[in-house]
This record gives C-alpha cells, structure tokens and sequence, in this order.
C-alpha cells in the first residue's frame, strides 16, 4: 500500500511539471506572439485613437465615441522630434499635396515689380456742359450714358425769359444804332457772352423775331458720362448739363503698398494688359504717384495714361501692370514664393523642412522686405538652402493645431481644453484685433451662420442669398480702419462669399466654403470679449477627407458639408468665448 501511494504521488508530480512544460511555455509564447499582452500596453503608455477622429485618445483599445469604429493604436508621432516639430506621413503629405521648394538667393537689381488696378477716365480730358444763362429744359437731345457726341452738335434746348428779353433788347437798339451805338454794342456784347454766335445774332436782328427757345450745343467730341439734368428741369447759369468725357486717352489707376513706394517713381515705364485682350500688351509711362498715403488701406494711387485711340478700354476694366526695376546696382537677396507665405495679422510664417528625406516641418517667422516676380525677399528668418513648404502651408499648419504644437493660430504651443474633454483642442491666434475688426466680424457672422445653415439644408438658392449678404457686408467693411493684414482677411472673406454667390451647384458652393470658415476662425480665434460663444466644429471626411471645420453657435453637429446625407458626422475641437 505504501508503495503504491509513493507510485501516485510521484506520478501526479511528474504530469503536472510536464503540464507545465509543455502548456505554460506555449501560453506564455502566445501570448507574447499576438502583441495583446494588456499589461505590457499598460505600462508603455500605449494610446489608442480614431482613423476618423485622430483627437480621440483612449489607453485602451474599444469603440470611438464618436462614429463607433473600433480605436486604433496610436503611433508615437512625437518621438524624436524637437518642440515645435511635427511628423506628416508621405501619405498625408501625398493628399494634402505639400510641395516644397529650397530657399536660394537671387539678384534683386533687375526684376519687375506687379501691381493691380482699373481703367478710369482721364480727368483731363473731361469736360462739363454747362448752362450760360437761366432758364428751362425744354427738350433733351441726349438719351442715354455713354453716348457719343461730336463738337457742335446740339445737346439740349432751353427757354429763357431772360434770353428773351434780351432779344427784345437787341431789335430796340438795332433801330437805334445811329443814334446810340454804344447802347447797340453793349446788348450784342451780352448776347455774346451768352455763347450766342455772331450768326444767331444777326439773324434775330434782321428777322426782328424773337426766339423762345434756344439751342445748346457740345462744346467738345467724346462720351457722355453722366446726364444731370431732365426736362423740365430749371437751372441757372453755369448749371452742369452733361459730363462729356473724351476716351481717346483713359488712365490706368493702380494701388501700391507703401513697401513699394521706393521702386516707383514719374516717368517709369510700365506694360499693362487685361484679361480683355490677354495678348496685347499696352506701354505707358508712370505719370503721378500720389503723394499722400491713404491711412485705412495703407496704399497710394499711381497713374499711367493710355493711348486709347482705338477704343479697346473701357473705364472700369480690370488691369494689371509690370513694372520693371531700375536700380543701377544689383544686390543679393533671399527669396521665397509667394504661395509659401502664412499671414496672421501681425506675423508672417513659413513651415519649414529641417530633413529633406523626413516628413518633419517646423514653423518659422519671417520678416518680408518687396514682392518681386512672385517671390517676396527675406530679410530675416530662413537661410540659403533651407527647404520650405511652397504649397500646400495651410495643411501643414492644421495638422500642428491638431498635435497641439506652434501654429500661426498658436504662436506658443500647447493644447487648451475647451470643456469638451477628448473633443480637441482650443487654438488662440497671435493677432491683435481692434474694435473696428471685431465690428467687421460681427457684421459678417451673421450672413455667415445663415449661409451654413442652408448647407445644412441642402437649398442652394438661400446659400446664393446669403452669400450676396455676405458681399455686401465685406463691401461695408472695405471702408473701415484697420491694419493692413487683418484687412487682407476680411478682403479674402469677401471675395470667398463672391465666389459662393456665384456657384450654381451644392458641391462647388460647399468646395468654397471650406476656406470661408478656415478665414472666419482665423479672425474668430483672434478676437477677446465675444458677444456669442462659438463653436468650432470638424468633419474628417469633408474636402476630400482633409477634413474641413465650420462655426456653430449650438453644440449639435449639424454637417453643413453633407446635410442629411451624414448630418450628424463631426464633433466639436474648440469653443470661441
């Protein structure tokens, strides 16, 4: 018995150490093997994020909150990089089409310089008819604006009771000459100074009829610009008539900002073309450069005159203008795109590329001296052979507000939690807004926030609506006071409900709306003191699945990409106080 029970034990003992052999190292190989030990995740640190919602961040793995997909592990995008720095896969960097160009100095002695502007009548050539006596527009010869009329011929026809006792006048002394000549000349005399000719003259002497009504007539050749008066109308001597402005020569009127004022000068040569005639160019020479420096928009007036002898431009027609550089000695200057260029307000920034063979980028600020053929000269910030983002800046700069790093929106850094725990991050812009901005901002919300809600809706004529709303708004502004760049903004913002306006389908007017709301929280995130809170609101797939965000005043998604299709897909990323 004693032997048997020795047998048992030893048996029992041995099968469980090969139990454990055999099924514990293969357990514990497995579990190695699938990478899900939980512990293990526990203490890496691993964080668990959405495809489609990348702020989410859980430690570990489940369902996003969201949209219900199931957490991803989230990649360690920090790793390696230094503060500021962000990490964009090539795929991302493929469909935000980020290109990027290297930094090199170039020679600023010989170059051009372009400017904007519009076609307007040459003031020197315009002239006024104007009445030479009292009267009453019997009859109006001219019927409409931009109407073309020749010297002498008639205009108008007027009663005059003045003109008529002076004819009476004229008879009286005609029969009197012999006896009191001066009497006879000095009523010839009044006649004349009434522009009446020599001929009409004689012919009332010698009819001795007296003439009720009487004929004025063009004292220039040209195009009548404005009519003001009717018939009917009463005037007195030296009462305008008619505008009659002579279009053989117009003038070419361009805006300069002051940072060019030192390349322009009288009698510099320009070459002006218009979308009109895209290939005929127009020489002139540069005739007056304002002297006096418009304070709200930062600009002064430089003028051309254009040989307009055949009639191709009109007053009002968009222009633009070349003007080449004429510095005796050339100097060396860093130059970067124009399309590379982020403006906040006060900054300019470019991203820049430390490692050509990584997708790392770092924001920079730079300092800007005179746009050149396109490109703006550096006059501190980058170096020669730095490679910087030329297009696609604004992706890149998103991405960094995601990450919670430096941003034109954020010149520090740094998440802000909104109230909205895991829904993103607040992002304060280094801008300083001034009354009359935050008035501008307030005057466009509101056609703003309607123009959403009709996306929303799916109604493409309110969106038209709105949108012309919005222009009008932009045109009010246009007139106010602010510092230059932040009146860029709000210029851009007018041109994006121009262009909504003028859409006649859902996608092109939603494709428009994109950057409309991408400039309104710029300007948004810059402004203190808010009369309405704000929401900033983000759909992953809108634009391509770039992503693209929208202001709300409610917290409910309501997709105004999308509509009913996905209405509610979206969440909140920042709140506006």
């Amino acid at each position: 018995m004693k032997k048997n029970s020795v047998f048992v034990v030893v048996a029992a003992v041995v099968g469980l150490l090969l139990g454990y052999l055999i099924f514990g190292s293969n357990a514990s190989d497995e579990g190695s093997a699938d990478g899900h030990n939980h512990s293990e995740e526990m203490a890496s640190g691993q964080m668990w994020t959405c495809s489609m919602h990348p702020q989410i961040m859980q430690p570990e793995p489940g369902d996003c909150p969201i949209c219900g997909m199931d957490l991803i592990p989230a990649s360690s995008s920090d790793e390696g990089l230094a503060m500021g720095q962000i990490r964009m896969s090539n795929n991302a960097m493929a469909l935000a089409g980020v290109e990027t160009v290297t930094v090199g100095a170039g020679m600023t002695g010989e170059g051009s310089v372009k400017l904007s502007g519009k076609v307007a009548v040459n003031q020197e050539a315009d002239a006024v008819q104007s009445a030479y006596f009292n009267g009453r527009i019997e009859r109006l010869n001219i019927n409409f604006e931009g109407e073309e009329v020749r010297r002498g011929q008639q205009l108008a026809t007027i009663y005059s009771p003045e003109l008529v006792a002076a004819q009476q006048e004229l008879i009286t002394a005609a029969n009197l000459k012999g006896s009191q000549p001066a009497l006879y000349a000095a009523v010839r005399n009044k006649l004349t100074f009434w522009k009446l000719s020599e001929n009409q003259i004689n012919e009332i002497e010698s009819s001795g009829k007296v003439r009720e009504n009487f004929p004025v007539y063009a004292n220039v050749s040209g195009v009548v610009s404005e009519i003001m008066v009717e018939e009917g109308d009463y005037i007195s001597t030296g009462s305008p008539l008619v505008k009659v402005a002579n279009l053989n020569s117009v003038w070419a009127v361009f805006d300069a900002y002051e940072n060019q004022l030192s390349l322009l000068k009288k009698g510099q040569s320009i070459e002006v073309r218009t979308k009109s005639y895209p290939n005929e160019a127009f020489n002139a020479k540069i005739s007056f450069v304002d002297p006096l420096l418009n304070s709200s928009t930062r600009t002064l007036e430089v003028r051309a005159n254009l040989d307009n002898r055949k009639g191709l431009l009109k007053p009002g027609m968009f222009v633009t203008a070349e003007i080449q550089l004429e510095n005796d000695t050339e100097t060396e200057a860093l130059t970067v795109p124009e399309s590379a260029i982020l403006w906040t307000g006060e900054r300019s920034v470019v991203y820049v590329k430390p490692d050509s063979e990584e997708g790392i980028f770092e924001m920079r600020e730079v300092t800007l001296g005179n746009l050149v053929n396109g490109n703006y000269v550096v006059v501190s910030g980058l170096n020669s052979g730095e490679e910087v983002v030329a297009k696609g800046a604004f992706t890149v700069d998103a991405a960094a507000q995601l990450q919670g790093k430096k941003s034109m929106m954020n010149k520090s850094g740094g998440r802000t939690i909104t109230g909205h725990e895991g829904h993103g991050a607040g992002m304060q812009m280094d801008m300083e807004i001034s009354k009359e901005a935050k008035t501008a901002f307030d005057l466009l919300l509101d056609p703003y926030l309607k123009l959403k809600d009709a996306l929303v809706a799916s109604n493409m004529e309110q969106v038209q609506q709105f949108a012309r709303e919005g222009m009008e708004k932009a045109k009010q502004i246009a007139a106010m006071e602010m510092d230059e760049k932040t009146k860029i903004h709000f210029s851009k913002i007018g041109n994006q409900f121009a262009t909504i306006a003028s859409e006649s389908s859902l996608d092109s007017q939603r494709d428009h709306f994109v950057q409309l709301s991408e400039n309104m929280i710029l300007i948004g995130n810059g402004i203190t003191g808010m009369s309405k809170k704000l929401y900033v609101q983000q759909c992953p797939m809108a634009n391509k699945s770039k992503g693209a965000n929208w202001l709300s005043l409610e917290e409910e998604i309501k997709n105004p990409y999308y509509g009913e299709a996905m209405l509610k897909c979206g969440s909140t990323v920042s709140v506006i106080n």
